[in-house]
Protein backbone atom coordinates (compact mmCIF):
# COMPACT_ATOMS: atom_id res chain seq x y z
CA UNK A 1 0.00 0.00 0.00
CA UNK A 2 1.28 3.49 -0.85
CA UNK A 3 1.77 5.92 1.99
CA UNK A 4 0.37 8.84 -0.01
CA UNK A 5 -3.24 9.15 0.95
CA UNK A 6 -4.62 5.73 -0.15
CA UNK A 7 -7.58 4.52 1.90
CA UNK A 8 -6.65 1.92 4.48
CA UNK A 9 -8.33 -1.41 4.09
CA UNK A 10 -10.05 -1.09 7.43
CA UNK A 11 -10.93 2.55 7.08
CA UNK A 12 -13.94 4.04 5.44
CA UNK A 13 -13.63 6.50 2.60
CA UNK A 14 -14.44 9.19 5.14
CA UNK A 15 -11.02 8.70 6.75
CA UNK A 16 -7.88 8.96 4.62
CA UNK A 17 -4.20 8.85 5.46
CA UNK A 18 -2.03 11.95 5.30
CA UNK A 19 1.00 12.08 3.05
CA UNK A 20 3.31 10.74 5.75
CA UNK A 21 1.09 7.67 6.27
CA UNK A 22 0.79 8.17 10.02
CA UNK A 23 -2.25 10.36 10.67
CA UNK A 24 -5.81 10.08 9.47
CA UNK A 25 -7.82 12.91 7.93
CA UNK A 26 -11.46 12.88 8.91
CA UNK A 27 -13.56 13.69 5.84
CA UNK A 28 -16.92 12.81 7.36
CA UNK A 29 -17.88 16.47 7.64
CA UNK A 30 -17.19 17.07 3.95
CA UNK A 31 -19.10 14.24 2.28
CA UNK A 32 -22.23 16.32 1.77
CA UNK A 33 -20.20 18.89 -0.24
CA UNK A 34 -19.43 18.82 -3.99
CA UNK A 35 -16.01 17.40 -4.85
CA UNK A 36 -14.53 20.84 -5.59
CA UNK A 37 -15.49 22.06 -2.12
CA UNK A 38 -14.07 18.91 -0.54
CA UNK A 39 -10.74 19.53 -2.24
CA UNK A 40 -10.75 23.20 -1.25
CA UNK A 41 -11.50 22.20 2.34
CA UNK A 42 -8.40 19.98 2.31
CA UNK A 43 -6.34 22.85 0.86
CA UNK A 44 -7.63 25.13 3.63
CA UNK A 45 -6.70 22.55 6.27
CA UNK A 46 -3.21 22.25 4.80
CA UNK A 47 -2.70 26.02 4.76
CA UNK A 48 -4.04 26.24 8.31
CA UNK A 49 -1.58 23.54 9.33
CA UNK A 50 1.31 25.51 7.80
CA UNK A 51 0.16 28.76 9.39
CA UNK A 52 1.42 32.22 8.47
CA UNK A 53 4.79 30.99 7.26
CA UNK A 54 7.56 32.63 5.27
CA UNK A 55 5.77 32.10 1.95
CA UNK A 56 2.62 33.81 3.23
CA UNK A 57 4.65 36.77 4.50
CA UNK A 58 6.39 37.05 1.13
CA UNK A 59 3.04 37.02 -0.66
CA UNK A 60 1.55 39.49 1.81
CA UNK A 61 4.43 41.90 1.19
CA UNK A 62 4.30 41.56 -2.60
CA UNK A 63 0.52 42.03 -2.62
CA UNK A 64 1.02 45.02 -0.36
CA UNK A 65 3.15 46.67 -3.01
CA UNK A 66 0.15 46.43 -5.35
CA UNK A 67 -1.92 48.36 -2.82
CA UNK A 68 1.04 50.74 -2.44
CA UNK A 69 1.02 51.50 -6.17
CA UNK A 70 -2.75 51.94 -6.27
CA UNK A 71 -2.78 55.14 -4.22
CA UNK A 72 0.79 56.13 -5.10
CA UNK A 73 -0.39 56.95 -8.62
CA UNK A 74 -3.76 58.35 -7.58
CA UNK A 75 -1.98 60.74 -5.22
CA UNK A 76 0.52 61.68 -7.91
CA UNK A 77 -2.15 63.02 -10.23
CA UNK A 78 -3.63 65.10 -7.42
CA UNK A 79 -0.23 66.61 -6.58
CA UNK A 80 0.87 67.36 -10.16
CA UNK A 81 -2.47 68.88 -11.19
CA UNK A 82 -1.62 72.46 -10.22
CA UNK A 83 1.95 72.73 -11.60
CA UNK A 84 0.83 70.80 -14.70
CA UNK A 85 -2.03 73.23 -15.28
CA UNK A 86 0.26 76.22 -14.82
CA UNK A 87 2.64 74.88 -17.49
CA UNK A 88 0.21 73.44 -20.04
CA UNK A 89 -2.45 76.11 -19.59
CA UNK A 90 -5.71 74.12 -19.57
CA UNK A 91 -8.74 75.64 -17.85
CA UNK A 92 -10.37 74.81 -14.50
CA UNK A 93 -13.26 73.21 -16.39
CA UNK A 94 -10.77 70.72 -17.88
CA UNK A 95 -9.00 69.94 -14.61
CA UNK A 96 -11.07 66.81 -13.96
CA UNK A 97 -9.98 65.19 -17.23
CA UNK A 98 -6.87 63.78 -15.55
CA UNK A 99 -8.89 61.97 -12.91
CA UNK A 100 -11.37 60.90 -15.59
CA UNK A 101 -8.62 59.42 -17.79
CA UNK A 102 -7.03 57.63 -14.86
CA UNK A 103 -10.40 56.21 -13.86
CA UNK A 104 -11.17 55.10 -17.42
CA UNK A 105 -8.00 53.03 -17.22
CA UNK A 106 -8.80 51.84 -13.71
CA UNK A 107 -12.31 50.84 -14.76
CA UNK A 108 -11.26 48.76 -17.74
CA UNK A 109 -8.30 47.39 -15.80
CA UNK A 110 -10.37 46.33 -12.79
CA UNK A 111 -12.86 44.47 -14.98
CA UNK A 112 -10.30 43.02 -17.38
CA UNK A 113 -7.76 41.82 -14.82
CA UNK A 114 -10.39 40.62 -12.36
CA UNK A 115 -12.13 38.60 -15.07
CA UNK A 116 -8.88 37.33 -16.59
CA UNK A 117 -7.53 36.23 -13.22
CA UNK A 118 -10.33 33.64 -13.15
CA UNK A 119 -9.39 32.46 -16.66
CA UNK A 120 -5.60 32.70 -17.18
CA UNK A 121 -4.80 32.60 -13.49
CA UNK A 122 -3.94 35.01 -10.71
CA UNK A 123 -0.18 34.83 -11.29
CA UNK A 124 -0.14 36.28 -14.82
CA UNK A 125 -2.44 39.15 -13.86
CA UNK A 126 -0.34 39.73 -10.73
CA UNK A 127 2.79 40.40 -12.82
CA UNK A 128 1.41 42.05 -15.96
CA UNK A 129 -0.38 44.82 -14.07
CA UNK A 130 2.94 46.13 -12.73
CA UNK A 131 4.70 45.81 -16.09
CA UNK A 132 2.13 47.96 -17.88
CA UNK A 133 2.05 50.58 -15.14
CA UNK A 134 5.83 50.93 -15.07
CA UNK A 135 6.28 51.28 -18.84
CA UNK A 136 3.64 53.98 -19.28
CA UNK A 137 4.59 55.62 -15.98
CA UNK A 138 8.14 56.19 -17.19
CA UNK A 139 6.80 57.69 -20.42
CA UNK A 140 4.37 60.03 -18.67
CA UNK A 141 7.01 62.47 -17.44
CA UNK A 142 8.01 63.22 -21.03
CA UNK A 143 4.52 64.37 -22.11
CA UNK A 144 4.56 67.83 -23.72
CA UNK A 145 0.84 68.41 -24.21
CA UNK A 146 -2.33 67.73 -22.29
CA UNK A 147 -3.82 65.15 -24.66
CA UNK A 148 -0.68 62.99 -24.57
CA UNK A 149 -0.67 63.21 -20.79
CA UNK A 150 -4.29 62.05 -20.63
CA UNK A 151 -3.73 59.05 -22.93
CA UNK A 152 -0.68 57.84 -20.99
CA UNK A 153 -2.57 58.36 -17.73
CA UNK A 154 -5.35 56.05 -18.95
CA UNK A 155 -2.84 53.27 -19.74
CA UNK A 156 -1.27 53.60 -16.29
CA UNK A 157 -4.76 53.26 -14.82
CA UNK A 158 -5.35 50.13 -16.89
CA UNK A 159 -2.39 48.46 -15.19
CA UNK A 160 -3.01 49.82 -11.70
CA UNK A 161 -6.71 48.91 -11.89
CA UNK A 162 -5.98 45.21 -11.49
CA UNK A 163 -3.99 45.54 -8.28
CA UNK A 164 -6.76 45.55 -5.66
CA UNK A 165 -8.98 42.73 -7.04
CA UNK A 166 -6.08 40.46 -8.06
CA UNK A 167 -3.69 41.03 -5.16
CA UNK A 168 -6.39 40.64 -2.52
CA UNK A 169 -7.56 37.40 -4.12
CA UNK A 170 -4.04 35.95 -4.24
CA UNK A 171 -3.31 36.61 -0.58
CA UNK A 172 -6.70 35.31 0.54
CA UNK A 173 -6.17 32.02 -1.30
CA UNK A 174 -2.76 31.44 0.32
CA UNK A 175 -3.58 32.69 3.83
CA UNK A 176 -4.59 30.38 6.70
CA UNK A 177 -8.17 31.03 7.76
CA UNK A 178 -7.26 32.34 11.20
CA UNK A 179 -4.99 34.94 9.59
CA UNK A 180 -7.36 36.20 6.91
CA UNK A 181 -7.76 39.43 8.87
CA UNK A 182 -4.31 40.23 7.46
CA UNK A 183 -6.12 40.95 4.21
CA UNK A 184 -7.45 44.15 5.79
CA UNK A 185 -3.92 44.99 6.93
CA UNK A 186 -2.80 45.01 3.28
CA UNK A 187 -4.44 48.41 3.06
CA UNK A 188 -1.71 49.80 5.33
CA UNK A 189 0.38 49.96 2.16
CA UNK A 190 -2.05 52.47 0.62
CA UNK A 191 -1.29 55.36 3.00
CA UNK A 192 2.37 54.38 2.71
CA UNK A 193 2.03 54.93 -1.04
CA UNK A 194 0.36 58.29 -0.46
CA UNK A 195 3.05 59.33 2.02
CA UNK A 196 5.86 58.21 -0.30
CA UNK A 197 4.35 60.13 -3.21
CA UNK A 198 3.87 63.22 -1.03
CA UNK A 199 7.49 63.01 0.17
CA UNK A 200 8.82 62.80 -3.38
CA UNK A 201 6.54 65.67 -4.40
CA UNK A 202 7.87 67.74 -1.49
CA UNK A 203 11.41 67.05 -2.69
CA UNK A 204 10.77 68.02 -6.32
CA UNK A 205 7.79 70.32 -6.89
CA UNK A 206 8.35 73.33 -4.57
CA UNK A 207 11.97 73.76 -5.72
CA UNK A 208 11.38 73.03 -9.41
CA UNK A 209 8.20 75.01 -10.11
CA UNK A 210 7.57 78.28 -11.88
CA UNK A 211 7.64 81.44 -9.75
CA UNK A 212 5.24 82.97 -8.84
CA UNK A 213 3.73 79.51 -8.51
CA UNK A 214 0.10 78.44 -8.78
CA UNK A 215 -0.69 79.03 -5.09
CA UNK A 216 0.62 82.61 -5.03
CA UNK A 217 -1.12 85.81 -6.16
CA UNK A 218 -0.66 86.52 -9.88
CA UNK A 219 0.97 83.20 -10.88
CA UNK A 220 2.95 83.04 -14.12
CA UNK A 221 0.72 82.19 -17.10
CA UNK A 222 1.41 79.18 -19.29
CA UNK A 223 3.65 79.80 -22.28
CA UNK A 224 0.95 78.01 -24.31
CA UNK A 225 -1.42 80.89 -23.49
CA UNK A 226 0.99 83.78 -24.12
CA UNK A 227 1.15 85.26 -27.61
CA UNK A 228 3.34 88.31 -26.96
CA UNK A 229 7.09 87.59 -27.32
CA UNK A 230 9.15 88.34 -24.23
CA UNK A 231 6.22 88.03 -21.80
CA UNK A 232 7.26 86.07 -18.67
CA UNK A 233 5.55 82.68 -18.66
CA UNK A 234 5.76 79.19 -17.13
CA UNK A 235 7.96 77.02 -19.36
CA UNK A 236 8.96 73.35 -19.25
CA UNK A 237 12.53 74.16 -18.20
CA UNK A 238 11.37 76.15 -15.17
CA UNK A 239 8.73 73.61 -14.13
CA UNK A 240 10.43 70.20 -14.11
CA UNK A 241 9.33 69.18 -10.60
CA UNK A 242 6.22 67.25 -11.63
CA UNK A 243 8.21 65.43 -14.34
CA UNK A 244 10.90 64.37 -11.86
CA UNK A 245 8.14 63.06 -9.60
CA UNK A 246 6.57 60.92 -12.36
CA UNK A 247 9.94 59.53 -13.48
CA UNK A 248 10.58 58.48 -9.88
CA UNK A 249 7.20 56.78 -9.51
CA UNK A 250 7.64 54.95 -12.82
CA UNK A 251 10.98 53.63 -11.59
CA UNK A 252 9.41 52.48 -8.30
CA UNK A 253 6.71 50.61 -10.22
CA UNK A 254 9.35 48.92 -12.36
CA UNK A 255 11.13 47.90 -9.17
CA UNK A 256 7.96 46.19 -7.90
CA UNK A 257 7.67 44.30 -11.20
CA UNK A 258 11.27 43.09 -10.83
CA UNK A 259 10.56 41.97 -7.25
CA UNK A 260 7.55 39.94 -8.40
CA UNK A 261 9.18 38.28 -11.40
CA UNK A 262 12.90 37.96 -10.68
CA UNK A 263 13.43 38.15 -6.92
CA UNK A 264 10.45 36.10 -5.70
CA UNK A 265 8.22 34.18 -8.10
CA UNK A 266 4.64 33.77 -6.98
CA UNK A 267 3.03 30.38 -7.69
CA UNK A 268 -0.51 29.99 -9.00
CA UNK A 269 -3.04 29.54 -6.19
CA UNK A 270 -4.14 25.94 -5.42
CA UNK A 271 -7.85 26.80 -5.45
CA UNK A 272 -7.65 28.21 -8.97
CA UNK A 273 -5.72 25.16 -10.19
CA UNK A 274 -8.20 22.73 -8.61
CA UNK A 275 -11.12 24.60 -10.17
CA UNK A 276 -9.34 24.20 -13.52
CA UNK A 277 -8.89 20.46 -13.00
CA UNK A 278 -5.12 20.73 -12.44
CA UNK A 279 -4.84 18.87 -9.16
CA UNK A 280 -1.22 17.83 -9.81
CA UNK A 281 -0.10 21.45 -10.20
CA UNK A 282 -2.08 22.40 -7.11
CA UNK A 283 -0.20 19.78 -5.12
CA UNK A 284 3.13 21.01 -6.52
CA UNK A 285 2.26 24.48 -5.28
CA UNK A 286 1.30 23.23 -1.81
CA UNK A 287 4.51 21.23 -1.57
CA UNK A 288 6.52 24.27 -2.69
CA UNK A 289 4.81 26.46 -0.09
CA UNK A 290 5.51 23.83 2.58
CA UNK A 291 9.17 23.74 1.53
CA UNK A 292 9.49 27.54 1.81
CA UNK A 293 7.75 27.41 5.20
CA UNK A 294 10.01 24.53 6.30
CA UNK A 295 6.98 22.36 6.95
CA UNK A 296 5.85 18.97 5.63
CA UNK A 297 2.83 18.88 3.35
CA UNK A 298 0.16 16.69 4.98
CA UNK A 299 -1.96 15.93 1.91
CA UNK A 300 -1.11 14.31 -1.42
CA UNK A 301 -2.32 14.03 -4.99
CA UNK A 302 -3.52 10.49 -4.26
CA UNK A 303 -5.81 11.84 -1.57
CA UNK A 304 -7.35 14.30 -4.04
CA UNK A 305 -7.64 11.46 -6.56
CA UNK A 306 -9.56 9.39 -4.00
CA UNK A 307 -12.11 12.16 -3.63
CA UNK A 308 -12.30 12.59 -7.40
CA UNK A 309 -12.69 8.86 -8.06
CA UNK A 310 -15.50 8.54 -5.54
CA UNK A 311 -17.30 11.47 -7.15
CA UNK A 312 -16.77 10.19 -10.71
CA UNK A 313 -17.93 6.68 -9.85
CA UNK A 314 -21.07 8.18 -8.37
CA UNK A 315 -21.59 10.18 -11.57
CA UNK A 316 -20.93 7.10 -13.69
CA UNK A 317 -23.52 5.03 -11.81
CA UNK A 318 -26.10 7.75 -12.33
CA UNK A 319 -25.39 7.89 -16.07
CA UNK A 320 -24.70 4.19 -16.68
CA UNK A 321 -26.59 2.29 -19.34
CA UNK A 322 -25.88 -0.76 -21.55
CA UNK A 323 -24.47 1.61 -24.21
CA UNK A 324 -22.76 4.07 -21.90
CA UNK A 325 -18.95 4.14 -21.81
CA UNK A 326 -19.19 5.34 -18.21
CA UNK A 327 -19.50 1.91 -16.64
CA UNK A 328 -18.66 1.62 -12.94
CA UNK A 329 -16.81 -1.59 -13.81
CA UNK A 330 -14.20 0.33 -15.83
CA UNK A 331 -13.68 3.73 -14.23
CA UNK A 332 -11.63 6.38 -16.00
CA UNK A 333 -8.12 7.16 -14.90
CA UNK A 334 -7.69 9.93 -12.31
CA UNK A 335 -6.49 12.35 -14.98
CA UNK A 336 -9.43 11.59 -17.25
CA UNK A 337 -11.83 11.81 -14.33
CA UNK A 338 -10.49 15.18 -13.34
CA UNK A 339 -11.01 16.75 -16.73
CA UNK A 340 -14.09 14.83 -17.79
CA UNK A 341 -16.54 17.66 -17.20
CA UNK A 342 -14.32 20.50 -18.42
CA UNK A 343 -15.63 21.88 -21.76
CA UNK A 344 -13.45 21.09 -24.76
CA UNK A 345 -14.69 23.52 -27.44
CA UNK A 346 -14.02 27.27 -27.37
CA UNK A 347 -17.74 27.99 -27.43
CA UNK A 348 -18.36 25.65 -24.51
CA UNK A 349 -15.45 27.14 -22.58
CA UNK A 350 -16.70 30.68 -23.17
CA UNK A 351 -20.19 29.64 -22.10
CA UNK A 352 -18.75 28.09 -18.97
CA UNK A 353 -16.98 31.33 -18.10
CA UNK A 354 -20.16 33.36 -18.58
CA UNK A 355 -22.11 30.84 -16.52
CA UNK A 356 -20.00 31.75 -13.50
CA UNK A 357 -21.73 35.12 -13.41
CA UNK A 358 -24.97 33.35 -12.49
CA UNK A 359 -23.49 32.63 -9.07
CA UNK A 360 -23.64 36.36 -8.36
CA UNK A 361 -27.42 36.18 -8.66
CA UNK A 362 -28.00 32.55 -7.61
CA UNK A 363 -30.28 33.37 -4.68
CA UNK A 364 -32.24 36.38 -3.48
CA UNK A 365 -29.72 37.06 -0.74
CA UNK A 366 -26.77 36.63 -3.11
CA UNK A 367 -28.40 39.09 -5.51
CA UNK A 368 -28.84 41.58 -2.69
CA UNK A 369 -25.22 41.13 -1.66
CA UNK A 370 -23.98 41.66 -5.22
CA UNK A 371 -26.06 44.77 -5.95
CA UNK A 372 -25.29 46.46 -2.61
CA UNK A 373 -21.59 45.71 -3.06
CA UNK A 374 -21.65 47.37 -6.46
CA UNK A 375 -23.48 50.42 -5.09
CA UNK A 376 -21.01 50.70 -2.22
CA UNK A 377 -18.05 50.67 -4.58
CA UNK A 378 -19.71 53.22 -6.88
CA UNK A 379 -20.41 55.68 -4.07
CA UNK A 380 -17.09 55.11 -2.32
CA UNK A 381 -14.96 55.52 -5.43
CA UNK A 382 -17.01 58.50 -6.56
CA UNK A 383 -16.61 60.28 -3.23
CA UNK A 384 -12.94 59.64 -2.60
CA UNK A 385 -11.98 60.32 -6.22
CA UNK A 386 -13.38 63.83 -5.92
CA UNK A 387 -11.90 64.35 -2.46
CA UNK A 388 -8.55 62.77 -3.25
CA UNK A 389 -8.10 64.67 -6.50
CA UNK A 390 -9.26 68.13 -5.42
CA UNK A 391 -8.47 68.31 -1.67
CA UNK A 392 -4.68 68.77 -2.12
CA UNK A 393 -5.35 71.64 -4.53
CA UNK A 394 -7.99 73.13 -2.22
CA UNK A 395 -5.58 73.00 0.73
CA UNK A 396 -2.82 74.64 -1.34
CA UNK A 397 -5.13 77.45 -2.43
CA UNK A 398 -6.43 78.04 1.12
CA UNK A 399 -2.85 78.15 2.41
CA UNK A 400 -1.88 80.51 -0.42
CA UNK A 401 -4.59 82.94 0.68
CA UNK A 402 -2.84 83.11 4.07
CA UNK A 403 0.60 83.56 2.43
CA UNK A 404 1.72 80.08 3.51
CA UNK A 405 4.55 78.84 1.30
CA UNK A 406 4.34 75.97 -1.16
CA UNK A 407 7.11 74.22 0.80
CA UNK A 408 4.91 74.21 3.90
CA UNK A 409 1.88 73.00 1.96
CA UNK A 410 3.68 70.03 0.39
CA UNK A 411 5.25 69.18 3.74
CA UNK A 412 1.79 69.24 5.31
CA UNK A 413 0.62 66.59 2.83
CA UNK A 414 3.08 64.16 4.40
CA UNK A 415 1.88 64.54 7.99
CA UNK A 416 -1.76 64.86 6.96
CA UNK A 417 -1.64 61.45 5.25
CA UNK A 418 0.56 59.70 7.83
CA UNK A 419 -2.33 58.89 10.26
CA UNK A 420 -3.82 56.77 7.48
CA UNK A 421 -1.48 53.98 8.58
CA UNK A 422 -3.09 53.91 12.02
CA UNK A 423 -6.51 54.13 10.38
CA UNK A 424 -5.93 50.90 8.48
CA UNK A 425 -4.85 49.10 11.65
CA UNK A 426 -7.88 50.51 13.44
CA UNK A 427 -10.13 49.18 10.68
CA UNK A 428 -8.55 45.72 10.90
CA UNK A 429 -8.95 45.70 14.69
CA UNK A 430 -12.48 47.11 14.80
CA UNK A 431 -13.72 44.62 12.22
CA UNK A 432 -12.72 41.78 14.60
CA UNK A 433 -14.88 43.16 17.43
CA UNK A 434 -18.10 41.08 17.45
CA UNK A 435 -20.33 44.07 18.23
CA UNK A 436 -18.99 45.96 15.19
CA UNK A 437 -17.65 43.50 12.65
CA UNK A 438 -16.75 44.56 9.15
CA UNK A 439 -20.23 45.80 8.32
CA UNK A 440 -20.71 48.33 11.12
CA UNK A 441 -17.09 49.46 10.95
CA UNK A 442 -17.78 50.45 7.34
CA UNK A 443 -21.02 52.19 8.31
CA UNK A 444 -19.36 54.29 11.03
CA UNK A 445 -16.23 55.19 9.06
CA UNK A 446 -18.16 56.25 5.94
CA UNK A 447 -20.41 58.50 8.05
CA UNK A 448 -17.42 60.17 9.69
CA UNK A 449 -15.62 60.55 6.36
CA UNK A 450 -18.59 62.31 4.77
CA UNK A 451 -19.05 64.56 7.81
CA UNK A 452 -15.43 65.72 7.74
CA UNK A 453 -15.74 66.66 4.04
CA UNK A 454 -18.86 68.74 4.73
CA UNK A 455 -17.15 70.53 7.63
CA UNK A 456 -14.13 71.33 5.46
CA UNK A 457 -16.31 73.66 3.41
CA UNK A 458 -17.15 75.72 6.53
CA UNK A 459 -13.66 76.46 7.91
CA UNK A 460 -11.50 79.43 6.98
CA UNK A 461 -8.11 78.85 8.63
CA UNK A 462 -5.15 76.72 7.58
CA UNK A 463 -5.02 74.86 10.92
CA UNK A 464 -8.69 73.86 10.77
CA UNK A 465 -8.42 72.89 7.11
CA UNK A 466 -5.43 70.65 7.78
CA UNK A 467 -7.17 69.09 10.79
CA UNK A 468 -10.26 68.16 8.78
CA UNK A 469 -8.02 67.04 5.92
CA UNK A 470 -6.42 64.56 8.34
CA UNK A 471 -9.80 63.32 9.58
CA UNK A 472 -11.16 62.84 6.05
CA UNK A 473 -8.21 60.72 4.97
CA UNK A 474 -8.15 58.84 8.29
CA UNK A 475 -11.74 57.63 7.96
CA UNK A 476 -11.36 57.06 4.22
CA UNK A 477 -8.43 54.73 4.94
CA UNK A 478 -10.41 52.91 7.64
CA UNK A 479 -13.38 52.38 5.35
CA UNK A 480 -11.39 51.20 2.34
CA UNK A 481 -9.22 48.87 4.41
CA UNK A 482 -12.30 47.03 5.63
CA UNK A 483 -14.11 47.16 2.27
CA UNK A 484 -11.17 45.70 0.32
CA UNK A 485 -10.76 42.91 2.88
CA UNK A 486 -14.49 42.18 3.11
CA UNK A 487 -15.16 41.89 -0.65
CA UNK A 488 -13.11 38.76 -1.53
CA UNK A 489 -14.34 37.08 1.66
CA UNK A 490 -17.94 37.77 0.68
CA UNK A 491 -17.94 35.78 -2.59
CA UNK A 492 -17.28 32.12 -3.56
CA UNK A 493 -13.80 31.18 -4.79
CA UNK A 494 -14.74 30.28 -8.43
CA UNK A 495 -16.00 33.83 -8.98
CA UNK A 496 -13.90 35.65 -6.38
CA UNK A 497 -11.64 37.37 -8.89
CA UNK A 498 -14.58 38.20 -11.13
CA UNK A 499 -16.69 39.51 -8.23
CA UNK A 500 -13.88 41.74 -6.96
CA UNK A 501 -13.08 42.88 -10.49
CA UNK A 502 -16.69 43.73 -11.38
CA UNK A 503 -17.18 45.58 -8.08
CA UNK A 504 -14.03 47.60 -8.77
CA UNK A 505 -15.24 48.12 -12.34
CA UNK A 506 -18.45 49.78 -11.16
CA UNK A 507 -16.52 51.83 -8.62
CA UNK A 508 -14.00 52.98 -11.20
CA UNK A 509 -16.81 53.70 -13.67
CA UNK A 510 -18.47 56.04 -11.19
CA UNK A 511 -15.01 57.45 -10.56
CA UNK A 512 -15.05 58.59 -14.20
CA UNK A 513 -18.35 60.41 -13.92
CA UNK A 514 -17.83 62.11 -10.56
CA UNK A 515 -14.73 64.16 -11.54
CA UNK A 516 -16.55 65.36 -14.67
CA UNK A 517 -19.38 66.65 -12.51
CA UNK A 518 -16.87 68.11 -10.05
CA UNK A 519 -14.87 69.92 -12.74
CA UNK A 520 -18.03 71.57 -14.05
CA UNK A 521 -18.85 72.76 -10.54
CA UNK A 522 -15.26 73.85 -9.95
CA UNK A 523 -15.10 75.73 -13.26
CA UNK A 524 -18.23 77.78 -12.55
CA UNK A 525 -16.20 80.32 -10.56
CA UNK A 526 -13.67 82.49 -12.34
CA UNK A 527 -10.08 82.84 -11.19
CA UNK A 528 -7.55 80.37 -9.84
CA UNK A 529 -9.60 79.29 -6.80
CA UNK A 530 -12.67 77.87 -8.52
CA UNK A 531 -15.94 76.92 -6.80
CA UNK A 532 -14.42 74.96 -3.90
CA UNK A 533 -17.51 74.62 -1.72
CA UNK A 534 -19.65 72.98 -4.43
CA UNK A 535 -16.97 70.35 -4.99
CA UNK A 536 -16.84 69.59 -1.26
CA UNK A 537 -20.63 69.30 -1.01
CA UNK A 538 -20.65 66.85 -3.91
CA UNK A 539 -17.88 64.70 -2.42
CA UNK A 540 -19.50 64.66 1.02
CA UNK A 541 -22.96 63.83 -0.30
CA UNK A 542 -21.77 60.93 -2.45
CA UNK A 543 -19.72 59.51 0.42
CA UNK A 544 -22.72 59.60 2.75
CA UNK A 545 -24.49 57.18 0.40
CA UNK A 546 -22.11 54.44 1.59
CA UNK A 547 -23.69 54.65 5.04
CA UNK A 548 -26.98 53.33 3.66
CA UNK A 549 -25.58 50.67 1.30
CA UNK A 550 -23.26 49.13 3.91
CA UNK A 551 -25.97 49.17 6.59
CA UNK A 552 -28.19 47.06 4.30
CA UNK A 553 -25.54 44.43 3.45
CA UNK A 554 -26.70 40.82 4.11
CA UNK A 555 -24.67 37.99 5.59
CA UNK A 556 -21.66 36.93 3.49
CA UNK A 557 -20.04 33.64 2.46
CA UNK A 558 -17.45 33.97 5.24
CA UNK A 559 -20.24 34.30 7.81
CA UNK A 560 -22.04 31.33 6.22
CA UNK A 561 -18.93 29.19 6.67
CA UNK A 562 -18.66 30.22 10.31
CA UNK A 563 -22.28 29.26 10.96
CA UNK A 564 -22.04 26.06 8.91
CA UNK A 565 -19.15 24.90 11.08
CA UNK A 566 -21.59 24.65 13.99
CA UNK A 567 -24.75 23.73 12.07
CA UNK A 568 -24.46 21.13 9.31
CA UNK A 569 -28.03 21.75 8.17
CA UNK A 570 -27.39 25.43 7.46
CA UNK A 571 -28.18 26.53 3.89
CA UNK A 572 -25.34 28.62 2.36
CA UNK A 573 -26.06 31.61 0.13
CA UNK A 574 -23.96 30.30 -2.74
CA UNK A 575 -21.95 27.30 -3.78
CA UNK A 576 -19.17 26.45 -4.26
CA UNK A 577 -17.10 28.55 -1.89
CA UNK A 578 -13.54 28.68 -0.71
Amino acid sequence: MSSFGKPRAAASSAHLETADGRDMIDLSGLQHLPVYEQKCALVSRELDNQGMGRYQWYIWSLCGFGYFLDLLWAQAFALVLSPLQQELGFSNSQSGNISMSFNVGLTTGAFFWGFMSDIIGRRWAFNLTCLLSSVFGLCLGAANNYNTFLVLTAFIGFGVGGNIPVDGTIFLEFAPQRRQYMLACLSVFQPLGVIACSAFAFAFIPTHSCSPNFSEPNPLPSCHNVSTPGTPCCSREANMGWRYLLYTLGSLTLGVFILRTLIFKCRETPRFLIYRGQDARAMQTLEYVAKINRKKCQISLQLLDSLQNEYDLKQAREQSSPLSPLSPLSPLSPTENRTQFIPKTKTAKFGRELARFKLLFGTKRMTSLTVLTWLTYMLDFGGFNIAGFYLPRILALKNGQESISLHHTYASYIYCYAPGILAVLLGAYASQIPALGQKWTMVASSALMGTSIFLLSRVDSAAKSEGLFVLEYFFQSTFNAVLYAWTPQAFPAPIRGTACGVASFWGRLFGIVSPLIAQNLYGRASGNRGDVDSVLYLAGGVTMGCVLTTALLPRTVAEDEMQESTDSSYEPIASPRA
